[in-house]
C-alpha cells in the first residue's frame, strides 16, 4: 500500500472507531435516564438537564475525532 492510501485509511478509522464510543454512550445515557424518569417522575427535570449535558460531552469527543480525521486527510 502507498501513503495515499494509508492516509485515507488512518482517516476512515480514526472517524469510525471515534462515532462508535459516542454513539454506543449517548444510547446508555438515554435509556438510563428514560428509566430513572419512570422511576422517579418528579426528578425528571433534573434528569434530562443532566442527561443533555453528558449526551453534549460524549458529542463532543466524537468532534474531536472527526478533526483528528479531518487533520489526517489533509495532512501532506
Amino acid at each position: 500500500m502507498d501513503a495515499e492510501t494509508m492516509r485515507l485509511l488512518a482517516a476512515a478509522l480514526a472517524a469510525g472507531l471515534g462515532a462508535i464510543g459516542p454513539g454506543i454512550g449517548i444510547g446508555l445515557i438515554g435509556s438510563k435516564a428514560v428509566e430513572a424518569m419512570g422511576r422517579n417522575p418528579e426528578a425528571s427535570g433534573l434528569v434530562q438537564t443532566n442527561m443533555i449535558l453528558t449526551i453534549a460531552f460524549a458529542e463532543a469527543i466524537f468532534i474531536i475525532a472527526l478533526v483528528i480525521s479531518l487533520v489526517i486527510l489533509f495532512s501532506s
